[in-house]
């Protein structure tokens, strides 16, 4: 039984970190509490008592799992108020919790073993991720499970020039980078980042920073592990079920050995595989060849299935030992070629844009799609709310890799190579003052053989060129492999990893960016973790394959198109005063609907007064830009108007000049002549031409026609003014300017009331 309560701190960051254990969840494996700030996540480790028949795989899985009480919220749907389906941010800290952790389970190890993470508390200030992961290292590395921890983890930003460990939200976005990764003691074993195109050599100064600040933490997690640790259950030889043949006295794991040193070679590098239907041809052939050789000595069933995953790690290992030894690929390509890039743009007519890229046999075809601003995605979860104006969507069916696979909607692999292409693009995309379009791309994965998350990369940025979304510099991505024994004390960096590279020994090291510096790394790895000097070598190494996929990208289209697709909406903008947002929208929001019934535009409005019109059809969209400019502008001295006469008074008729604001023509400005009655001159109805004599101190507008017309020859006011009407009135008697004025402002003031 675990120890009550044991607990473990330590200043880390500027915050107190605090490990406890057997307070939560004591039927599991073990459990762990680690408290970061009021960030609070529990963790819980389990493994079955039993392999399910025939499991020739490691059934690990690891959930991490959003709680919105944690963060004092309830669900914002009226109809259901529980937790769904994971996020798209919980998925991806699922992954990164199940990469950093995955590699260090011995490989005999084939019972079930499930992590969990639950967030219970969350601060709004110290993301739940890295608390997450060191929670699952510590539940680990204290049970029984069988387990190479412990591990730790660390956010590292760059802030005015400035390290930081683990900042808070508000701090990574002043950050240039937000690198997260996991170390085994000074090893990195697991990479996750995204950053504003930063330099290289900047880039592995952050992973120098980081080991340095995790060493603390990776004491206090083995001090956990030696004072309060399970002791491991080992691996054990069951012999229930064993079949009772000549199979007992044949060392079956000898004859697979001396089997695989001799043939091989032969099936992996006797002709040219240069496609990956033809290596996984030869390798089928060599497994039947090898299950015949055992068959024929008459070893039993259980021992040749096992024979076949020894055969399967001898395959990694033989390609390992060719790089090495002869540094020759099995699809004949030097250690820093690439395979035949293809870059094309326009490939689909009707959309806004596309772009297919291919690097041997993958294949990417990538479709940009620009909305209206209010196309955004709403963000809701535990420690997110806001709106999202660039989407990336990758899917990858069964036919790339030519297997049959139901259609279920998205797994985990494809929301991480979504987000992971989305983070690459991100930091070159123009800001929504500028460009205030919402953008989708997505990526369709039309063949895969190595890398199609770093192809998306190169498919985004053709895709959004082809749309003419502005874009600072294309964006490219290369994945790196390595070749290396099991000490890593020979290893050789690989340029574009493909299918057979990545096996025992190697890594996936997927580095995306412009010519001026990397913009997204995701990283993972199938050693106990990498030297820090090879993180800087394949850092290196990536810039210069980087730079020869950007050439080929620049072949097919160099700058973004300077003019939308005849086919994308036009948003037209206009700043308008926030207090006469309440004019555009109207009671109920009856004048906007107004606007959009009648013309078929979509209207957005920011709170900042930015009016954005969105319209396939340029003429309406214009008309909706006059009719917002009409009811937010003012009337002005001077201004001339086509209006509409509203109401008749006795002493002079309205007439309406823009959108809710009517002004008034006074009997005496109707004409040059003398007006006996309004009626005289105009009708409800009419459509006059007026013009603006003047707004009062207290903004009414008073309207003429007269001054549109032509003065007769000859014409003298008696009184001096240019009133008409020698100075009389309708009312009778002579009437000074400002008594009519008086008498105007009157008939406004009963009117307001």
């Amino acid at each position: 039984m675990q120890k009550a309560h044991a607990i473990y701190t330590l200043e880390w960051g500027g915050k107190k970190l605090t490990f406890t254990f057997g307070q939560f969840a004591l039927q599991t494996n073990m459990s762990c509490t680690v408290r970061y700030g009021d960030t609070v996540v529990l963790a819980t480790a389990v493994i079955s008592k039993t392999i399910k028949e025939n499991m020739d795989y490691f059934p690990l899985s690891v959930d991490y799992e959003e709680r919105l009480y944690a963060a004092g919220k309830i669900k914002g749907s009226r109809f259901i108020k529980r937790e769904g389906r994971p996020s798209d941010e919980a998925i991806l800290t699922s992954r990164m919790i199940d990469r950093a952790v995955r590699p260090l389970f011995p490989s005999w190890l084939m019972n079930e073993v499930q992590v969990v993470t639950t967030v219970l508390s969350v601060d709004q200030e110290n993301d739940s991720d890295i608390p997450s992961l060191l929670a699952a290292s510590a539940a680990l590395a204290v049970s029984d499970i069988p387990w190479d921890g412990p591990i730790a983890g660390v956010r590292v930003g760059h802030v005015g020039g400035e390290w930081v460990v683990n900042p808070t939200f508000a701090a990574r976005e002043k950050s240039d980078m937000d690198l997260v990764f996991a170390n085994v003691s000074d090893r990195v074993i697991m990479v996750e980042a995204g950053a504003k195109e930063v330099p290289e050599n900047v880039m592995y100064d952050a992973f120098v920073f980081g080991t340095k600040h995790l060493q603390p933490v990776q004491a206090l997690l083995e001090k956990m592990r030696q004072e309060i640790g399970k002791e491991k259950i080992t691996e054990e030889v069951l012999e229930a079920g064993e079949e009772t043949t000549s199979d007992d006295q044949v060392n079956y794991q000898t004859l697979t050995e001396a089997f695989i040193t001799e043939h091989l070679g032969t099936y992996l590098f006797g002709t040219l595989n240069n496609t990956k239907a033809s290596r996984k041809e030869a390798i089928g052939k060599f497994k039947e060849a090898l299950e015949a050789h055992l068959l024929g000595a008459q070893v039993g069933k259980e021992k040749r299935r096992k024979a076949q995953g020894l055969a399967d790690a001898a395959v990694g290992k033989e390609i390992a030992r060719a790089i090495l030894d002869e540094r020759k690929r099995v699809d004949g390509r030097a250690l820093t070629d690439i395979r035949p890039l293809v870059s094309e743009v326009g490939i689909l007519p009707r959309t806004h844009g596309s772009g297919l890229f291919s690097r041997g046999e993958t294949q990417i075809l990538s479709i940009a799609t620009l909305g209206a601003p209010g196309d955004e995605q709403t963000m809701e979860s535990m420690e997110l709310n806001g709106k999202k104006r660039y989407m990336h969507h990758y899917n990858f069916p069964g036919f790339s890799v030519g297997e049959v696979k139901p259609l279920r909607g998205p797994g985990r692999r494809e929301i991480g190579h979504g987000a992971l292409a989305e983070k690459a693009l991100e930091p070159v995309l123009p800001d929504k003052e500028s460009f205030p379009y919402t953008i989708r791309v997505v990526s369709e994965t039309l063949g895969s053989n190595g890398s199609s998350s770093m192809a998306s990369v190169c498919g985004s940025t053709l895709a959004l060129m082809d749309a003419g979304v502005p874009i600072a510099r294309p964006v490219a991505g290369i994945a790196m492999g390595l070749a290396s024994d099991e000490e890593q004390g020979r290893y050789t960096v690989l340029t574009d990893l493909q299918d057979l590279e990545d096996g025992k020994g190697g890594m996936d090291f997927k580095i995306a960016g412009s010519e001026q510096g990397i913009t997204a790394i995701q990283m993972d790895t199938k050693t106990k973790g990498l030297p820090l000097k090879v993180v800087q070598e394949t850092l290196i190494a990536g810039l210069d394959a980087r730079k020869r996929v950007l050439k080929n990208i620049a072949s097919a289209i160099a700058a973004p198109r300077p003019d939308l697709s005849p086919y994308a909406p036009r948003i037209t903008t206009l700043k308008i005063d926030p207090d006469k947002i309440r004019n555009v929208i109207g009671p109920g929001g009856k004048v906007i609907n107004e606007i959009i019934d009648t013309l078929g535009v979509q209207i957005d409005i920011e709170k900042d007064g930015l009016v954005m019109i969105t319209s396939v059809n340029a003429e309406n969209a214009q008309k909706a830009l006059q009719w917002v400019q009409d009811l937010t502008r003012e009337a002005k001295p001077g201004e001339i108007f086509e209006g509409t006469v509203t109401r008749i008074m006795q002493f002079g008729a309205f007439v309406g000049v823009l959108p809710g604001q009517e002004g008034l023509v006074h009997v005496s400005e109707l004409a040059w002549r003398h007006v006996p009655t309004v009626e005289d001159v105009v009708h409800i109805g009419d459509k006059v031409r007026v013009q603006v004599k003047e707004i009062d101190d207290q903004g009414r507008i008073n309207l003429s026609m007269k001054s549109l017309q032509e003065k007769p020859a000859g014409y003298e006011d008696q009184s001096g003014r240019d009133f008409g009407g020698g100075g009389h009135d309708r009312f009778g008697g002579d009437r000074s300017d400002d008594d009519r004025k008086m008498r105007t402002r009157r008939f406004h003031d009963r009117r307001q009331h």
